[in-house]
């Protein structure tokens, strides 16, 4: 799905159900930057298809917004080829991890019989786990060819999310910092939610057109954009209020 002139979102990539990912690219005049790999390799395969067929033979770079599989479970098929990927410093995830995951998604096979078979392994057929092959620590910069990408830290969520914002086309993708139509997954706590806090004051301070959330519908005014960061906010302020995350029971 185009954007605008340089910027493009791939929504509605499988991932745990009811949920689905949405990922997106930057085409600059030099390279292109993926941001989010897919939840395994299928997944991966279809952003590269798209990401290769706007500019063909262009350059790539992949960026992780957070440490969730959702996000970057398909960095083994872009570093298969030759992709440098970036991603915050403290990523980092292990088999065991994949293992857990595999069997949330196995949970969700509604018949008997087919989660006694592991059905799901079809899901990360081709799948290998892969961190960051370039952390970072930092706002970071990138220049696309006459564009620039800023890679903005926007803790919270998790303590490495972060955003990518394209100043010239007023587009930032937003992670799991927003996630429209769901209720926002408050891990670790009251430190955390503050965090949150901050970084969706740093959000609506980029006065932004169009938002890419990692999970939900994409938001393509400044008004649906302030009215999601404010619907999170008010979550968050519950929740730091009651001391628990509106999912605990």
């Amino acid at each position: 799905m185009r954007l605008t002139r340089s910027c493009w979102a791939v929504p509605g990539l499988c991932c745990l159900p009811p949920w689905w990912h949405n990922a997106g690219f930057v085409v600059g005049n030099a390279r292109t930057l993926v941001v989010d790999t897919g939840g395994n390799a299928a997944a991966a395969q279809t952003i590269h298809g798209y990401a290769t067929a706007v500019r063909p033979g262009q350059v790539l770079l992949a960026v992780n917004t957070e440490p969730h599989l959702d996000h970057l479970l398909g960095n083994s098929f872009f570093a298969d080829r030759g992709v440098e990927i970036l991603g915050h410093a403290c990523i980092a995830r292990t088999e065991a991890d994949l293992t857990t995951w595999a069997e949330a998604v196995g949970a969700c096979i509604p018949e008997r019989l087919r989660r006694d078979l592991h059905e799901e392994r079809s899901f990360f057929a081709g799948t290998r786990l892969l961190n960051p092959t370039r952390p970072i620590a930092a706002d970071t910069e990138l220049e696309l060819g006459g564009l620039t990408a800023r890679l903005l830290l926007t803790p919270g969520h998790t303590p490495a999310n972060l955003c990518v914002h394209i100043p010239d086309e007023r587009v930032v993708y937003v992670a799991d910092c927003l996630e429209p139509g769901h209720v926002p997954g408050l891990n670790g706590g009251p430190d955390d939610w503050r965090q949150w806090l901050a970084s969706l004051d740093r959000i609506a301070a980029l006065r932004a057109e169009i938002a890419v959330p990692g999970h939900g519908v994409l938001l393509t005014s400044a008004a649906a954009i302030d009215d999601e960061v404010q619907r999170v906010r008010d979550v968050l302020l519950e929740a730091l209020r009651a001391g628990r995350a509106p999912t605990d029971c």
